[in-house]
């Protein structure tokens, strides 16, 4: 099926552009979403009349979106999740989860701009890409943690497994100095028996 695209659409074309594409990914995708009208004489003809208002509505979108994504782009979110002892979630983190973090802070982000490449299904920071015009993006970083105290842990740099880490050597050291104090008390009790 043709389609004239109405938008930049990635790895697809941009404004304008007449483009074949299968008949499923028009009907379920581009054409609902506005981002595609069909091919035909008459829409050609539309399409070119509208044109110029098309590229104005863009411009401004984009411009907007730039506006945002200079804000937008560094921030730090955090997502408080329950998590095992070695950071693994009870769950994952999805996007629905990050544009509601990222509203709460005062960002218009939606669910659908949000771009996850893989799952996050463990505790740390973690680099999210949000989409927020098909020409504009921003790069955010999530600070998922347990708590809030684990999450400021974790933005000075430090893991939950480090402070684990930590704790266990602490508590290894104590261990052995008890038992070198009462290893010692042992010998003194052998040389005051003798003598």
């Amino acid at each position: 099926m043709q389609v004239i695209l109405l938008e930049r659409v990635a790895k697809l074309g941009q404004m304008g552009e007449v483009v074949k594409v299968k008949e499923g990914f028009a009907r379920n995708y581009l054409l609902p979403q506005g981002k595609a009208m069909r091919a035909s004489d008459a829409n050609i003809a539309a399409f070119e009349a509208k044109k110029a208002d098309l590229a104005a509505r863009n411009d401004e979108t984009r411009t907007e979106a730039q506006r945002l994504a200079e804000t937008l782009d560094g921030a730090t979110f955090v997502i408080i999740r329950s998590a095992s002892d070695a950071g693994a979630l009870y769950g994952s983190v999805t996007p629905r989860d990050i544009a509601e973090a990222a509203v709460a802070d005062g960002f218009p982000v939606e669910r659908r701009q949000v771009v996850l490449t893989t799952p996050i299904k463990d505790l740390g920071l973690h680099e999210v890409t949000v989409h927020l015009h098909p020409e504009v993006e921003a790069q955010i970083t999530l600070n998922v943690a347990r708590s809030p105290e684990e999450a400021e842990l974790q933005a000075s740099g430090r893991s939950i497994q480090d402070l684990a880490a930590e704790e266990d050597a602490a508590a290894e050291f104590e261990i052995a100095e008890l038992f070198d104090d009462i290893g010692s008390a042992g010998r003194d009790e052998d040389e005051g028996g003798r003598a």
